[in-house]
């Protein structure tokens, strides 16, 4: 049963938890609020009564919900879900996926799928390709937003598994030519694409490629940038950092790729806790969990972005 609610709601283990503890804690909240609306009120006939009850919990059960959502970090998911049962009561169609959307994000509905063509997403990964899993998800579908590619440095890596289970096309770069060569752009040129996304790819980005995408590419990193950034800085190696230093927290940067390592302009950063007994591998799954949960949101929102930037040009 809990595995079924996470595939369905796409949260970790301990989002789904906190999840059930906020529907609990919300409900019981709305229990006691709702008898001491009542109590004030003068007697009713019993089925009068029991309409009003229905109707006083009716109302403010999303609001206790949503009130311990906040302290629980859950507020975006509450929020979407809420809106949900509002758009099926109402028979409104649904203008956003189920998600956490950043608050600068636009929804996709803002953009007529007739007057712009799909954005085409490369993702450029060289591990098993979690990240990438989740966005690959998260655009299934989507109205405004596919992606067209996955581009690898390791034919062994699981990131292409997951491409081809998906029915996307794959791509197998070599060093020699994407340092001293053009970067591939000719491939992502014949794919159409129009925007990057490094989700654990560990190679530089040559300025050839840069170039061929300017602010058309975006990067996430395990840390809190400027801290704990370039060369050699990934997966572990910034944990360890991170430990070592004596940090109380960290978290994630998404940020647009430039020249140097880890440097481009920041779009988003979130943060977790630090917590003294962590190993690198315990603050690692604290960071994947941010990861999954912010970066397509902001990918979706930095495209659809710059879809009404076109369309309004």
């Amino acid at each position: 049963m809990f595995e079924k609610l996470q595939k369905k709601w796409k949260v970790n283990g301990w989002q789904l938890l906190a999840i059930l503890c906020t529907f609990a804690i919300g409900g019981s909240l709305t229990g006691i609020v709702g008898r001491k609306i009542l109590q004030q009120l003068p007697e009713l006939h019993p089925l009068g009564w029991t309409l009003l009850y229905i109707i006083t919990m009716t109302l403010i059960w999303p609001l206790m919900v949503v009130l311990v959502s906040i302290p629980f970090g859950q507020f975006p998911f509450f929020k979407n879900y809420l809106l949900r049962i509002f758009q099926k009561m109402t028979n409104t169609p649904s203008s956003t996926p189920p998600s956490s959307i950043p608050p600068s994000s636009i929804p996709p509905s803002s953009i007529p799928p007739s007057s712009i063509p799909p954005f085409s997403l490369a993702i450029f990964a060289s591990g098993t390709g979690s990240n990438a899993q989740k966005i690959i998800e998260h655009f299934r579908n989507h109205p405004s937003i596919r992606v067209a590619l996955v581009v690898s440095n390791k034919a062994t890596a699981g990131v292409l598994d997951k491409a081809v289970a998906a029915g996307i096309p794959t791509l197998l770069i070599e060093k020699e030519r994407f340092f001293r060569g053009d970067g591939f752009v000719a491939e992502l040129t014949n794919h159409g694409i129009d925007f990057i996304v490094l989700a654990g790819f560990l190679w530089k980005v040559p300025p050839s490629l840069i170039q061929a995408y300017p602010s058309r590419m975006i990067n996430i990193h395990p840390a809190l940038l400027p801290k704990y950034g370039g060369k050699g800085m990934y997966g572990n190696f910034v944990h360890e950092a991170v430990i070592a230093a004596g940090e109380k927290e960290s978290g994630i940067t998404i940020h647009y790729v430039d020249e140097q390592y880890d440097h481009g302009g920041t779009i988003f950063q979130a943060t977790c806790p630090v917590f003294p007994e962590d190993t690198p591998e315990a603050l690692a799954n604290r960071i994947h969990e941010l990861e999954h949960q912010h970066f397509p949101a902001v990918i979706e929102s930095v495209i659809l972005s710059k879809l009404v930037k076109n369309q309004s040009s």
